[in-house]
């Protein structure tokens, strides 16, 4: 809630009360039931997958989308006509779902921004300052006079938020605003929100697929289905299902894997480790069934942990019987004969590539072992997608040498293309075929032996998961079993080299879980390397080895753990500070010189280098002030505190120089 809120005062009158609204478009229901209620100053979230009904929901509120049952009442007003809309309108900032979709490409950065603030009729005295204020905290005002078009992911978004918000609107409606955005420009735009919510006292409400997000909220409602599942602060919703996480490095982990499996439904290899959900137990009881499953094998660490919100979203899908899909879970049998461990599957020397003046990629080098799961990660434009079409002899090379699954880049594309498989954001099926139909044509495509078809089709469905939907049109499918049917498809011709691009965006996170249980199997089991591509910090927990690419160039290249590491080394231990006035502290901390301060719901996170000092410092600050400090904890980083931290070290040195 805002800060008079949380301090103890009477409840506002609502700004948004929404009831038992529907929403039905022919025989789909997009929303069934909700109730919602957002109070003055509060930052409100709404959490789900694609498809659960987050956009019809957002549309609704800000009185460009009729429903069909229910009602809304924004500012006091029940909105159910064009006429009742036009009422709140002005006092509504609404920015749709998609990149820079509010904004209009051929225009300029100011060009836009004037449109906007004509078309919401704002008085070119205050437009003026409104500008120069907006675009400074953006750091747009660099920009004036670039084409929309030509502007990056990020800050399409910004200058999405800066027209949004130029006629200083009470109530901001946001539908997805950091979806397909890198994490510097993810966490760019929630200090812009931090700030607005500080200065301005604005409400907002923002919905997002990304589940680490959840804790900037003050409140949230998790959505699947067209249903709201929980309501409530981000603690109380991982307080819902009661149980206890217990993390563990177990060797040999795919043994350690099945065990657990056999035991617990809710199980998952994140990179080296293995997290386990035990339901209803405590963290004594949790660690000792979950050491007896793995009497016998070698555990290096075990400790129990409280869920994360993630962890609390899938107990209840898999609890309420809401996220069942068609089709069994993936299998270990297997099916390639692994090559030795030791093999090189992807390296890459001095690749450089040069468009014309401007230089994409610049001497990157890697290596990629057989059975690892390797992350390249970068913003938009930082030369990831031009780095993979080299080594696959898509696009050839300035300067440098590759090979790939053992063929030279440059000399043997065609013996690249035969061994590798590929998996796009965009899942390349046929929609009109079913999945046999899509399996079998892959297996043409990549001339898979006739004599050896029925039993790769019959491996794919098996090791995919897909019995029971053989016969399904894949335009009929939900989007995780897609996922799975385009990763099969990708198999089929057993590859050495896995290409992954985003493989898993808009995926509910059991679909998301179920597909990475399938990587690790054909890592650990089949020795199958796998190059992923993404921008979804949380999936990057999950490679072996991470190469952090910015501006055509590898600036980091370690495990996850020594990433984290480093970082806590340089910059110091992550602290997460809890007020009683969170906004007024966020301030303070920020102008004491603290490193990489930020809002997350009620609770503010820092970088220390000395912990104990700072914690003196910061208690003697707050102090000061009057405002009440309810606690610090150190926290470890998470790879998005490392990407936004390499990255501004980077660009801080290139700015100096």
């Amino acid at each position: 809630m805002g800060e008079a809120a949380m301090v103890g005062t009477a409840v506002p009158a609502p700004i948004v009360q929404v009831h038992d609204i529907s929403k039905r478009y022919r025989k789909h229901v997009a929303v069934q039931g909700v109730d919602l209620v957002i109070l003055p100053g509060e930052f409100y979230g709404v959490i789900g997958p694609d498809g659960a009904g987050k956009s019809s929901l957002m549309k609704a509120i800000a009185g460009v989308l009729t429903y069909d049952g229910g009602a809304v009442d924004v500012f006091g007003v029940r909105v159910d006509s064009e006429a009742t809309a036009e009422k709140v309108k002005g006092r509504i900032g609404f920015m749709p779902q998609g990149l820079g979709l509010n904004l209009y490409a051929e225009l300029s950065v100011e060009e836009n921004l004037d449109f906007f603030a004509q078309l919401r009729e704002v008085p070119p005295d205050l437009l003026i300052e409104r500008k120069r204020k907006l675009l400074a905290m953006t750091r747009l005002d660099r920009f004036l006079d670039r084409p929309m078009k030509h502007l990056s992911g990020g800050m399409k978004q910004k200058l999405g938020l800066v027209c949004t918000l130029i006629h200083e609107p009470e109530l901001l409606i946001l539908d997805e605003p950091t979806t397909g955005v890198d994490p510097v420009s993810r966490r760019d735009f929630w200090a812009i929100l931090a700030e607005l919510l500080r200065e301005l006292g604005i409400t907002a409400l923002v919905s997002t697929a990304y589940m680490d997000e959840a804790a900037r909220f003050h409140r949230l409602s998790l959505m699947y289905g067209g249903s709201v599942l929980a309501e409530g602060e981000p603690d109380q919703i991982r307080q819902i299902v009661p149980g206890s996480l217990v993390q563990c490095s177990v060797e040999p982990q795919i043994e350690a894997l099945q065990r657990l499996k056999a035991t617990y439904p809710q199980v998952e290899a994140v990179g080296p480790l293995l997290r386990v959900f035990v339901d209803g137990a405590s963290s004594e009881v949790a660690l000792e069934q979950v050491e007896a499953s793995l009497d016998g094998l070698a555990i290096k660490t075990i400790h129990a942990t409280d869920p994360e919100l993630e962890d609390a979203f899938v107990a209840l899908l898999r609890q309420r019987k809401l996220a069942k899909e068609s089709g069994t879970e993936a299998t270990t049998t297997s099916f390639v004969d692994p090559p030795p461990s030791a093999d090189i599957a992807i390296e890459a020397h001095g690749l450089t590539r040069d468009f014309d003046h401007f230089r994409a990629v610049d001497q990157v080098s890697f290596r990629v072992m057989q059975g690892e799961i390797f992350g390249l990660l970068g913003a938009n434009g930082a030369g990831k997608t031009t780095v993979i079409k080299m080594l696959t002899g898509i696009l050839p090379p300035t300067a440098g040498e590759g090979t790939v699954a053992g063929a030279d880049m440059r000399r043997a594309s065609l013996a690249i293309k035969e061994r590798i498989g590929y998996v796009s954001q965009s899942f390349s099926l046929y929609q009109d075929m079913t999945v046999l139909e899509n399996i079998r044509l892959y297996a043409r495509i990549y001339a898979v032996p006739r004599s050896q078809l029925i039993q790769r089709t019959d491996w794919v469905i098996e090791m995919a998961g897909l019995h029971g939907v053989e016969d399904r049109l894949a335009g009929k499918l939900s989007m995780g079993i897609r996922q799975r049917l385009a990763l099969g498809c990708a198999l089929v011709h057993r590859p050495r080299v896995l290409f992954l691009d985003e493989p898993t965006s808009g995926v509910d996170p059991i679909g998301r879980r179920r597909f990475w249980d399938i990587l690790v199997q054909m890592a650990r089991v089949e020795q199958v390397a796998i190059l992923v591509t993404t921008h979804y910090m949380s999936e990057a927990e999950h490679c072996d080895h991470l190469a952090l690419m910015h501006a055509g160039g590898i600036i980091a290249d370690a495990t996850p753990a020594e990433m984290k590491q480093s970082l806590q080394q340089e910059a110091g231990q992550l602290l997460e500070v809890a007020t009683d006035r969170p906004l007024v502290a966020l301030e303070l901390l920020e102008q004491a010189g603290f490193e990489g301060v930020a809002l997350f719901g009620k609770r503010i996170h820092l970088l220390a280098k000395g912990p104990q000092q700072a914690q003196h410092q910061i208690e003697t600050l707050l102090q000061q002030q009057g405002v009440s400090l309810l606690g610090i904890s150190p926290h470890v980083p998470s790879l998005e505190d490392v990407f936004v931290y390499r990255i501004m070290a980077r660009e801080k040195e290139t700015r100096a120089q």
